[in-house]
C-alpha cells in the first residue's frame, strides 16, 4: 500500500520550521506532490497535542497514511500508528518523557524562536505516562533511524524500545540527526510513498 497522506511531528520545543521538518516537506512537495502533508505546530500539553492530531487525521485514510516524528514527536509517532494502525518512522525517538521533561516544568523557550516562550506545565508528566505505547506490539511497520551520538538520548535506551523495527543505527551522528537528508529517500522507500 502506497502512502497518499503523510503526518509529521516534532520534538519538544521544536516547531513546522525544524531543519527535518522542512526538509521532509520540501520532498515531499518535490518528489511527491499528490502525497497530503501535514505538520502541525502541537501544544506543550501533550494530551492537547494528541487532541489536535487526532482531529487533524480524522478524516485521512487509515490504509493508506503514515507518521514521522523526530524526539518527542517519535513518541508521539508511536502513540498515533498505534491508533491509526499505519507505518510510522522515528528518528531519535523519546523512549520515556515523562522521565526526562520532568526537569523541564517551568518556562521554556522554543528553538527557532527564543522569543516565543511557553510554560511546560506539572501536569503534563501525567499526560505523557497515559500516552505510553511501551510494551505493545507495533500495529504496523515501524522505521528507526538513531544516532549513537545523540547528546540529549541513550541510544541503546532507543534501539531497545522498539525492537521490531526495521533499523538504521548510526555511528556517531547527533540528536538533530543533521545528516537526515541522507536518509530521506531510504524513508520515502520505506513508506512507499505515492
Amino acid at each position: 500500500m502506497t502512502t497518499t497522506h503523510l503526518l509529521y511531528l516534532h520534538g519538544f520545543r521544536s516547531s513546522p520550521s525544524s531543519a527535518k521538518a522542512r526538509q521532509t516537506a520540501t520532498h515531499v512537495a518535490a518528489h511527491h506532490p499528490s502525497v497530503t502533508f501535514w505538520c502541525p505546530q502541537l501544544p506543550p500539553s501533550p494530551q492537547a497535542a494528541m487532541a489536535l492530531v487526532a482531529q487533524g487525521i480524522a478524516d485521512w485514510p487509515r490504509k493508506s497514511m503514515a507518521v514521522i516524528g523526530s524526539s518527542l514527536g517519535g513518541f508521539y509517532a508511536s502513540w498515533v500508528a498505534q491508533h491509526a494502525g499505519c507505518p510510522s518512522v522515528m528518528l531519535n525517538p523519546a523512549v520515556d518523557p515523562a522521565r526526562d521533561l520532568a526537569r523541564y516544568i517551568g518556562e521554556q523557550t522554543t528553538w527557532h524562536d527564543p522569543s516565543e516562550r511557553f510554560y511546560f506545565l506539572p501536569e503534563y508528566i501525567s499526560e505523557l505516562q497515559a500516552l505510553d505505547m511501551r510494551g505493545r506490539p507495533p500495529s504496523a511497520p515501524e522505521l528507526a533511524i538513531i544516532a549513537q551520538g545523540d547528546e540529549v538520548l541513550d541510544w541503546r535506551e532507543m534501539a531497545g524500545r522498539y525492537p521490531q523495527a526495521q533499523q538504521v543505527v548510526l555511528n556517531g551522528g547527533d540528536h538533530a540527526l543533521g545528516n537526515y537528508g541522507d536518509y530521506l529517500p531510504l524513508v520515502d522507500q520505506f513508506l512507499r510513498l505515492a
